[in-house]
């Protein structure tokens, strides 16, 4: 029965039937108690009913009215902040003038006491302004939130400036009698804007400055052909490749045959110039290296290849020889030493990942150490290489035959010329490999791309026998230039040779 008697114990305890003698005043309590005690003591002892008040001092309150303060406990009435006369000064501001359409921007000695209160000016929190002409940012003002009302007009700085590029040729020229051969090298254009352009057994000039055609030279036999065709870096002389295992010196400005090298046994289709050596490869998978300027002008023979030798590219600093064959290998050679290369006849460098032919060799004018390379119709794979590591940085599937590839310095871009199965002319950036533009016209497969000595312009030479100059790398496109590369004829190649 005991823990009945402690349930009864605790139920008594827990009713507030009768108030809790021993808690804390209630807080009407106070306030009654504390008023009656202002009112008493403002009386005098033994005078509460008919007490008169003293006129010689004017009472400082109201009998009755209990004095008003801030209680400094816990648990007390409302804190009330004390502020000083200058916060008071900005609040009075931000409510009264804010949003006055006439006041446009804030004294100086206004903004910094904006600044003490908020953290940060008034005016660049307002995201808005009604009326009034819109507020403009200090100078060197750069918000971090989205911009979504501006008055000032764009600078020139700030607009993002996309060139036009023409997805039709700006010139097309004919090209009879041009061989439909993948592993040719048909088309070089020189420092001094001539075009070499290989037709069966002849080799003809246009002159991109003035429009002029010029045959240079004829195979004297019907059945030979013209297979590949270099120039040297000052654009003074031609190297020509032909079926008959023979290279060919020309001198263009006399139009006369310096000298005629041999030493290959079959057809030369590919050929570069590193200075005075050039370089010429054959169907036999073999290299030649020729030193023009002597007598015995074979050096020394490169052997990487097993097949055709269909590529040929010198670094533009002189370093590095690529070279592509049908063997689907990538190889790199050393430069050339003092007294001719010697026992350098092993490549440093030699990639089997292309599953096709490599024709299409680019070394990058603004990064020399780095090589793109393109497969054929069983590949179609453009491959960078980074030549001091030996690795593939990157590689893309184009979905069609690579013939030919170029690095385009005005906007950092590569540049691919394709056959089957889409015959067209694709831009990709650099090193991203995003597709710029894809340049279509050509009715049949792009067998060689050559670019312009200021490089705003490349021509491109396909199996349907056309000539195609796509003028998509101008440096400032909204300008037209002064004086035109290429002034217009009444006729293309065919017309004007024959």
């Amino acid at each position: 029965m005991a823990h009945f008697g402690l349930e009864n114990d605790i139920h008594s305890t827990l009713k507030l039937d009768v108030p809790i003698s021993n808690g804390p005043m209630a807080r009407w309590q106070r306030k009654t108690s504390s008023s009656s005690s202002s009112t008493l003591s403002g009386l005098s002892p033994g005078k509460c009913g008919n007490a008169s008040i003293s006129s010689s001092k004017t009472p400082g309150k109201t009998p009755g009215k209990s004095k008003k303060y801030t209680p400094s406990r816990i648990g007390g009435d409302r804190y009330i902040p004390v502020r000083n006369s200058k916060q008071m000064e900005v609040a009075s501001f931000l409510i009264s003038k804010g949003n006055d359409p006439a006041e446009t921007a804030l004294t100086d000695n206004q903004k910094t006491m904006s600044t003490m209160l908020n953290g940060f000016n008034i005016e660049d929190a307002k995201i808005l302004h009604i009326g009034g002409r819109p507020l403009n940012a200090p100078e060197g003002y750069q918000s971090n939130l989205k911009v979504l009302y501006s008055g000032q007009t764009m600078t020139p700085g700030s607009v993002t400036k996309n060139r036009y590029i023409s997805s039709t040729p700006e010139r097309v020229l004919d090209a009879p009698e041009l061989c439909n051969d993948f592993y040719l090298n048909l088309l070089d254009w020189s420092s001094q804007n001539l075009l070499a352009v290989a037709l069966h057994n002849s080799v003809y000039l246009w002159d991109a400055t003035r429009g002029d055609i010029t045959l240079l030279m004829t195979l004297e036999r019907e059945e030979d052909h013209v297979c590949s065709l270099s120039w040297t870096k000052e654009g003074s002389y031609l190297a020509v490749g032909t079926s008959d295992s023979n290279v060919q010196l020309w001198d263009v400005e006399n139009q006369k045959c310096l000298r005629s090298m041999r030493g290959h046994s079959a057809r030369v289709c590919s050929l570069s110039w590193n200075d005075y050596v050039l370089s010429s490869g054959s169907r036999l998978g073999n290299i030649h290296h020729h030193d023009v300027r002597v007598a015995e002008h074979h050096i020394a023979t490169l052997s990487g290849h097993t097949q055709e030798v269909c590529g040929l590219r010198w670094s533009p600093d002189g370093r590095y020889l690529a070279s592509g064959g049908n063997d689907n290998l990538v190889c790199v050679w050393p430069r050339v030493q003092e007294g001719g290369l010697g026992n350098n006849s092993q490549s440093i460098r030699s990639w089997s990942e292309h599953q096709g032919a490599v024709k299409a060799l680019a070394w990058c004018s603004w990064q020399p150490n780095i090589l793109a390379s393109g497969g054929g119709t069983s590949d179609r794979h453009i491959r960078i290489w980074n030549v001091n590591s030996g690795s593939c940085i990157s590689s893309i599937d184009t979905q069609s035959q690579i013939s030919a590839l170029a690095f385009a310095p005005n906007y950092k871009e590569l540049v691919s010329a394709h056959g089957f199965a889409h015959n067209s002319v694709v831009i990709w950036k650099y090193p991203s490999l995003s597709k710029v533009i894809e340049l279509k016209g050509h009715q049949d497969r792009v067998l060689n791309m050559a670019m312009s000595p200021d490089n705003s312009t490349m021509a491109t030479i396909a199996a349907d026998e056309t000539i195609r100059m796509w003028k998509s790398f101008e440096v400032n496109p909204a300008k037209k230039a002064k004086e035109r590369m290429m002034k217009p004829t009444s006729g293309g190649l065919h017309q004007s040779i024959r």
